[in-house]
C-alpha cells in the first residue's frame, strides 16, 4: 500500500541514523554526496544514479518517490547524478563497504522443513550457524571491527563492513578475500560442494588452520540442525546424497546395506554408523571426508558475486521487505541464537503503535521530526545502528586527528 509506505517514511525511517552511518561524520562528506542510491518504485521501476548532497535532500526525495525499497551502491569519484556532464567512462566507484549476503533459498537442498521462498525458526538455525562462524573469521582472520548484521526481511541476511580497510578493498582484492572464504561451490548438479584439499602422496592434507576454525564452530550445530532437527540424513534420498560425499567405496556398500535394511533409522544413528567406520579406517581417508561433509551442511552458503564488485547494490537497513511488510533491521551476532525472523516487527505493527501511542495522549509533536520510532518496537534496532556508527564515527575521528598531526609534524 503507497499509503503505508509513506507513512512508514514520513514518520518512522531513521533516515538521519542511516546518514551518519554511512559518512561516518556528522557533517556531509564524499561518503554520502558522491554515494550513489538506487529506487525501485512501483511497478518494478528502477531508478539508478541517485545521489544527495544532505540528508534533508535524501529524505526528501524518499518521501516525493516513495520506493518500495531503494538500495545503496559505492562512494565514486564524483557525484554520481552528474555522469551525464561526465565523459564515458569517468564515473569510476571508489569506495564501498564490504559487504555479504546469505540466502536461505541456498540451503534449499539441506533444509527439510521449508523450500523456495519459505522460512521457518527451524531453517533459520542455518543463517545463525553461518553468522557464528564468519563474524568471527572476518574479525579473527582479518582484523575488521566494524560490522553490521542486518535481517533481509524475509529470508536472508546481509552485512556491511565499515572499516577504512574495508572501504578501500579495489575489485581484485575483494575476489581474493572471497577466494579465501568461499568454500560452498558448484550448483544443484553437483554432489560434492567442498573441495579445500590437496593430496599429498594420494592422501588429502589438511585443513587450512583458519578453517579448522570454523569447522570446530560447527561440529555442535551439525548435531543440531542437520541430524537432529533437520533429519537430513532419516529419508533414503538424504542418505543417498551423503553416500556421494563417501570417498571409499567399501565404507559407500556397507552403509547402504546397513541403512536399507533399517530405513526407520534416525539420522544421527545413520550418522554414528559412519564415524563407527571412520574410527575403524586405519587408510584415515575417512576422517577428512567427515569433516568435509559437515562443512558442506553447516558452512555460509555466500552469494559470492555480491562481494566481489563495489558497484553491486544492496537494500539498505530499515526497508520494509514487500512480500512479509517486515522491516530489515540489525541483527546482534552475539545473539543470533535468540533472534526470531518471525517476530520483527511489521510496518503495519509499527504504524498501529504509533495510533495507540496518539490514542493514548502522546501527539505527533512530542518526538523530533522523524525520530518516532522512539516511541515503536523499532527503537532497540534503530539504537543498534547508532551504537554500530559511534564505534565507526570513533575510529574515523582518530584517522583525522591522526592525518592533521602528521600534517602538522610535517
Amino acid at each position: 500500500d503507497p499509503q503505508v509506505t509513506l507513512s512508514f517514511y514520513k514518520r518512522l525511517y531513521p533516515f538521519k541514523p542511516l546518514f551518519t552511518w554511512l559518512n561516518q561524520n556528522l557533517a556531509p562528506t564524499n561518503l554520502f554526496t558522491h554515494r550513489e542510491f538506487a529506487f525501485t518504485l512501483i511497478g518494478d521501476t528502477y531508478l539508478r544514479y541517485h545521489s544527495f548532497s544532505n540528508v534533508e535532500e535524501f529524505k526528501q526525495a524518499v518521501l516525493r518517490l516513495n520506493p518500495t525499497r531503494f538500495e545503496i551502491g559505492p562512494v565514486y569519484n564524483a557525484r554520481p547524478r552528474d555522469r551525464k556532464t561526465l565523459a564515458p567512462g569517468v564515473l569510476k566507484p571508489m569506495l564501498r563497504e564490504l559487504v555479504f549476503d546469505i540466502d536461505m533459498t541456498d540451503y534449499d537442498e539441506i533444509r527439510t522443513c521449508c523450500s523456495g521462498k519459505e522460512i521457518c525458526g527451524r531453517c533459520w538455525a542455518y543463517i545463525s550457524a553461518a553468522v557464528k562462524v564468519l563474524d568471527p573469521a572476518l574479525r579473527e582472520e582479518f582484523g575488521f571491527k566494524h560490522l553490521l548484521w542486518v535481517y533481509s526481511g524475509r529470508r536472508g541476511i546481509h552485512l556491511w563492513i565499515s572499516d577504512q580497510a574495508a572501504l578501500a578493498l579495489t575489485d581484485d582484492e575483494r575476489r581474493t578475500l572471497m577466494s579465501y572464504l568461499e568454500v560452498i561451490k558448484g550448483g544443484k548438479e553437483m554432489s560434492k560442494k567442498v573441495n579445500v584439499r590437496s593430496s599429498n602422496l594420494g592422501k588429502p592434507t589438511e585443513l587450512h588452520p583458519a578453517l579448522m576454525k570454523s569447522y570446530k564452530r560447527l561440529e555442535k550445530p551439525f548435531v543440531e540442525i542437520v541430524l537432529e532437527d533437520q533429519k537430513c540424513f532419516d529419508r533414503r534420498e538424504g542418505w543417498e546424497e551423503l553416500l556421494k560425499l563417501i570417498p571409499r567405496r567399501e565404507t559407500v556398500q556397507a552403509l547402504r546395506e546397513k541403512w536399507e535394511a533399517n530405513p526407520d533409522k534416525s539420522s544421527r544413528l545413520k550418522w554414528g554408523d559412519f564415524m563407527n567406520l571412520m574410527r575403524a579406517d586405519e587408510t584415515d581417508t575417512l576422517r577428512p571426508a567427515a569433516e568435509d561433509i559437515i562443512l558442506q551442511y553447516t558452512y555460509p552458503r555466500l552469494d559470492a558475486e555480491v562481494s566481489k564488485h563495489r558497484n553491486h547494490l544492496l537494500k539498505a537497513p530499515f526497508c520494509i521487505h514487500p512480500a512479509t511488510g517486515r522491516i530489515c533491521v540489525p541483527v546482534d551476532p552475539s545473539k543470533i541464537n535468540e533472534f526470531d525472523p518471525m517476530t520483527v516487527p511489521t510496518v503495519g505493527e509499527l504504524l498501529e503503535e504509533l495510533g495507540l501511542a496518539q490514542a493514548g495522549g502522546e501527539s505527533q509533536t512530542d518526538a523530533a521530526p522523524g525520530s518516532e520510532w522512539e516511541k515503536t518496537k523499532l527503537k532497540p534496532y534503530v539504537d543498534m545502528l547508532e551504537r554500530h556508527t559511534a564505534g565507526v564515527m570513533a575510529d574515523a575521528k582518530e584517522r583525522r586527528q591522526a592525518a592533521a598531526k602528521g600534517a602538522l609534524s610535517w
